[in-house]
C-alpha cells in the first residue's frame, strides 16, 4: 500500500501545510445601495476615517457612466494606521463593472499574511488546489501586494502583504506613486517601500496625497481624550457569512485558507461553525443560509455580520446609546449562539440592513489550542451591568497601536 506524502512548505523557516499563514483580518467592505446614508453611518457615526476616494468611472462604458452618473466614487476608510480597513462602493456600479447583478453585497474579505513570498506561494497553492483565482498583483490605492480567490459561495477573499501606512500627518500616498501597481504576479524580489519613497523624492513628487478632516465636533471625554463620538474602534472582525453548504465552506476555509474550527453552536437545529486564524476565539463564522430569515437578517445579503471591537466595555455601552440616539437600530441582546467567546455584544444595522457586531472582548486561545468551556464563561445578563469583573484574558490579544484621535 502506498502512503501519500503530505507536502510541507518552508514559510520563513517554519514548515507548514501551506505556503502562507493568515495572521489577521486586514480589511473588509460592502457594496451598498444607499451610498450616502452608508457613508454617514460608517464615517460620521462609527468613526472610520476616509483615507482615499477611488472613482470607478474609468472602468465603465460611456453608457454605464451616464446611467450611474454620481454613483461611481467609492471610499477607502481606516480605523488605525493601515491605509484602509473598511471600504464602501456602490452596488450598482460594481455590478455594472462585473457585468452581472450579484447576490453578494460583500466587496471583499481581506486577510494579512507575513511576506510577499507568501502571497506568491498562496496564488500557486490556490491554482494547484483548484480554488478559483480572480487576480494577482498590487492595487493602488493601498499599495498592498495580493492574491484574490473565490470561496464556494462566490465571496472574494484577498490575501495581502504590506499595506500602506498612514502616519501622524494623516496623508495617504499621492497618485504620482501609483505607477508601482501591478495587474499580474510580480517577479521577486521587489524593491521595498522605503526605496519607493526615496525614488519618489528623487523624482520631485509631492508626497502629500489625500487627507481626511473629521467635521464632527470632538466633544466626548473618552478616558481622557476628546473625541467626536464616545468610543473608538480598535479592531475589525470577525466576519460572519451565510453559506449554502456549511460543510463545504468549512472545508474550504480549513483546507485551503488554513483556518481552525474553534467551536460549533446550534441554532434551531442548524450547525454554526466559528473559525480562527490566530489566537482570537474566531475571526470567521459560517452560518447556513437557512438561518438568515430566522435570525432576522436582511434577505439581500450573505453577510450575517461584520464585527468591530471597541476599546472597552464602557465604550460598548456608550456606543449603543450614541447610535440609538442617532436613529440606528440596535439589538443589545442577540442570541448567545451568535457570540461564543465574546460575552457582551450588540447588533447595529446600517442603512442597507447589514448587521454590525459591536463588542469589547474576544476570548484568546492559548498554546494548547483549546477554547474555554462554555460552562466557565461569564454569564451574560439581559440588563447589562455598569461594570464587569476582569477575566484572565481581559484586554489580551492584538493591541491597538497609536492614539485614539
Amino acid at each position: 500500500m502506498t502512503t501519500a506524502v503530505q507536502t510541507k512548505y518552508d514559510v520563513g523557516g517554519v514548515m507548514l501545510d501551506r505556503p502562507f499563514k493568515i495572521r489577521r483580518l486586514g480589511h473588509f467592505g460592502f457594496n451598498t445601495v444607499k451610498m450616502a446614508e452608508a457613508k454617514h453611518f460608517y464615517v460620521d457615526l462609527l468613526g472610520f476615517r476616509i483615507s482615499d476616494v477611488a472613482d470607478m468611472a474609468a472602468r465603465l462604458s460611456d453608457e454605464q457612466k451616464e446611467k450611474l452618473a454620481d454613483l461611481t466614487p467609492g471610499i477607502f476608510t481606516r480605523h488605525n494606521s493601515d491605509h484602509h480597513t473598511f471600504v464602501l462602493f456602490n452596488k450598482q456600479v460594481m455590478d455594472a463593472f462585473r457585468g452581472e447583478e450579484s447576490k453578494i453585497t460583500i466587496n471583499q474579505i481581506t486577510w494579512q499574511v507575513g511576506s510577499l513570498e507568501e502571497v506568491g506561494g498562496a496564488a500557486s497553492f490556490f491554482s494547484e488546489r483548484g480554488a478559483k483565482l480572480q487576480r494577482v498583483g498590487r492595487d493602488m490605492p493601498g499599495s498592498n501586494w495580493h492574491a484574490y480567490v473565490y470561496d464556494p459561495d462566490g465571496h472574494v477573499n484577498e490575501l495581502y502583504y504590506g499595506i500602506e501606512q498612514v502616519g501622524w500627518d494623516g496623508y495617504s500616498k499621492p497618485r504620482s506613486m501609483y505607477h508601482r501597481g501591478f495587474r499580474e504576479a510580480p517577479e521577486l524580489p521587489q524593491i521595498g517601500e522605503f526605496q519607493e519613497v526615496q525614488n519618489a523624492i528623487a523624482d520631485g513628487d509631492d508626497l502629500h496625497g489625500y487627507r481626511y478632516i473629521d467635521e464632527q465636533e470632538p466633544k466626548y471625554n473618552v478616558q481622557g481624550v476628546l473625541l467626536p463620538r464616545p468610543f473608538k474602534i480598535t479592531r475589525i472582525g470577525p466576519v460572519s457569512l451565510f453559506v449554502e453548504d456549511i460543510d463545504a465552506s468549512e472545508a474550504y476555509y480549513r483546507d485551503i485558507l488554513g483556518f481552525v474550527t474553534s467551536e460549533e453552536t446550534r441554532i434551531d437545529g442548524h450547525r454554526v461553525a466559528f473559525m480562527r486564524s490566530n489566537t482570537e476565539h474566531h475571526s470567521l463564522a459560517l452560518y447556513p443560509l437557512a438561518l438568515r430569515d430566522k435570525l432576522g437578517m436582511s434577505p439581500h445579503t450573505t453577510s450575517m455580520s461584520f464585527g468591530v471591537q471597541l476599546a472597552n466595555y464602557r465604550q460598548l455601552r456608550d456606543a449603543c446609546d450614541f447610535l440609538e440616539a442617532n436613529g440606528v437600530r440596535v439589538d443589545r441582546n442577540p442570541p448567545a449562539a451568535t457570540r461564543p467567546g465574546m460575552g457582551y455584544a450588540a447588533h447595529a444595522f446600517d442603512p442597507d440592513g447589514h448587521c454590525i457586531q459591536l463588542y469589547h472582548y474576544m476570548e484568546q486561545v492559548g498554546w494548547d489550542g483549546k477554547v474555554r468551556p462554555a460552562s466557565q464563561r461569564r454569564p451574560v445578563e439581559a440588563a447589562w451591568p455598569e461594570t464587569l469583573d476582569a477575566l484572565p484574558d481581559s484586554f489580551e490579544g492584538e493591541p491597538f497601536l497609536g492614539p485614539w484621535g
